[in-house]
C-alpha cells in the first residue's frame, strides 16, 4: 500500500509540473558579471531624504565587498549647479567592530544621517576593513577608496566633487581625522592585492583612477591621533597605547611594543602628517575620556595651530568617552551639543554658503 501510494503522489507532482508553463532560461553574458542584479531596496526618511544602503563601493582582492549607505537630499532641497556638497561618515569601535547604521548613544543613527542630508548633503556612512580582517593601512585605504568612488559616481548621485568632508567617532574619528590630512600620501592611496587572475582581468578603477582622495573639511569626536606607545612618552598622560597585547590600537598594527616600528607607528597617526595644507578641522572630545585620553586631541590641535591650519577645539567638562557624562541628561546635552556644532561647522566650511578648493 505504501508503494502504491507513493508512485500516485510522484505521477501527480510529474503531472502539476508539466502543467506550468516553462521558466524563462537564465540570461548568460559572454563576459563576467560583476554587476550586483538583487532587487535595490531603497527607503524615503519621513523628512524626504532617500536612503540607499548597502552600496557597494569597492571590493578589494581576497576580502569582502565593502559598502556604504547613501543619503541623498529631499527634492525639495534645490540643487546647486555644481552638485551637493559630500559628507563621509565612519564608524567606530576601536576599529574591531561597529557599522555604518549606529554610532554611540544616538537611537537611530540613521536618523540622524538623514537630518544632516535634508540640510543640503549627500551623506555617505561607510564599512571598512576591520582589524580582524586586515591591518593597517587597509582601514586608510579603504576610506580613500569610498571619497574616490563617490567622486566616480558624483553625476549618479548629484555630488559636488570639489566639496568633501569626513566625520568620524573614537576609530572613526582618528580614520577621518587621517583621511582629512593625509591629502595625496603615498603609502594610503589604494591598492590591490598583487595576486592576479589573468589578462583577463580588469583594471581596478578604484585603484587606477587619479580622481583625488582629498577633502575639504574634517570632523573627529573623541578620536586618536598619536598611536606612540608609553615608554616612547615618558607615560605622558596623553599617550594612547596601553602595555596590552589585546589592546585596540595593537590588533589595528598587527604588531606589539616595541615589535612595532616607528616607521608603523608614525604612520597610522594623524599628527604625522598635519602641515599647512590640511583643510579647516572640527575636534571634540571630553576632558574626563579614560579610553582616548582627551591629551590627544589637544595635541592635534596644536598640530594644527603650529601649522597654521584653521580648526576648532571643543572640549567638555566631566565628559567620558562617547560624551557620556555622570548623568542621563549631561549624556543628552554633550551628544546634542557636539551633533550642532559639527552641523555648523560643515554648513560653513563646505556648505553652499561657504566652502574651500583643495
Amino acid at each position: 500500500m505504501i508503494r502504491v501510494v507513493f508512485i500516485v503522489m510522484a505521477l501527480s507532482v510529474s503531472a502539476y509540473a508539466a502543467a506550468q508553463p516553462p521558466s524563462p532560461l537564465p540570461e548568460v553574458a559572454a563576459d563576467f558579471v560583476e554587476m550586483d542584479r538583487y532587487p535595490a531596496h531603497d527607503v524615503t526618511f519621513a523628512n524626504g531624504v532617500r536612503g540607499i544602503p548597502g552600496v557597494v563601493y569597492w571590493k578589494p582582492v581576497g576580502y569582502r565587498p565593502l559598502t556604504l549607505d547613501l543619503y541623498l537630499p529631499p527634492s525639495s532641497v534645490e540643487r546647486p549647479a555644481t552638485g551637493f556638497p559630500l559628507v563621509v561618515y565612519i564608524h567606530g569601535g576601536g576599529w574591531m567592530g561597529g557599522d555604518s547604521h549606529r554610532s554611540g548613544h544616538f537611537v537611530d543613527f540613521p536618523g540622524v544621517l538623514a537630518t544632516l542630508s535634508a540640510r543640503g548633503y549627500v551623506v555617505a556612512s561607510i564599512e571598512y576593513r576591520l582589524s580582524g580582517e586586515a591591518t593597517f593601512p587597509a582601514q586608510a585605504r579603504d576610506v580613500k577608496a569610498a571619497i574616490r568612488w563617490l567622486r566616480l559616481n558624483a553625476s549618479k548621485y548629484g555630488i559636488d566633487p570639489a566639496r568633501a568632508a569626513t566625520w568620524g567617532v573614537s576609530a572613526g574619528g582618528h580614520l577621518a581625522g587621517l583621511a582629512a590630512v593625509s591629502c595625496n600620501a603615498a603609502g594610503l592611496e589604494p591598492k590591490q592585492s598583487e595576486q592576479s587572475f589573468g589578462s583577463d582581468t580588469k583594471a581596478d578603477p578604484i585603484v587606477s583612477s587619479t580622481v583625488s582622495d582629498c577633502v575639504q573639511a574634517g570632523v573627529a569626536w573623541y578620536g586618536v591621533f598619536d598611536i606612540a606607545p608609553i615608554a616612547a612618552r615618558a607615560k605622558e598622560a596623553r599617550a594612547m597605547s596601553r602595555d596590552v597585547p589585546q589592546a585596540p590600537e595593537w590588533q589595528l598594527l598587527g604588531c606589539f611594543g616595541r615589535k612595532c616600528s616607528s616607521k608603523q607607528i608614525a604612520a597610522a597617526s594623524p599628527v604625522t602628517y598635519v602641515d599647512r595644507t590640511a583643510p579647516p578641522m572640527l575636534l571634540i572630545t571630553g576632558d574626563a575620556d579614560t579610553t582616548a585620553p582627551y591629551r590627544q586631541t589637544l595635541e592635534m590641535a596644536e598640530k594644527l595651530k603650529g601649522a597654521g591650519v584653521e580648526h576648532e577645539l571643543i572640549v567638555f567638562p566631566g565628559i567620558n568617552h562617547g560624551f557620556i557624562g555622570r548623568t542621563p541628561e549631561q549624556t543628552r546635552d554633550a551628544n546634542l551639543k557636539a551633533l550642532d556644532a559639527t552641523f555648523r561647522f560643515i554648513d560653513r566650511t563646505i556648505g553652499n554658503a561657504g566652502g574651500t578648493n583643495r
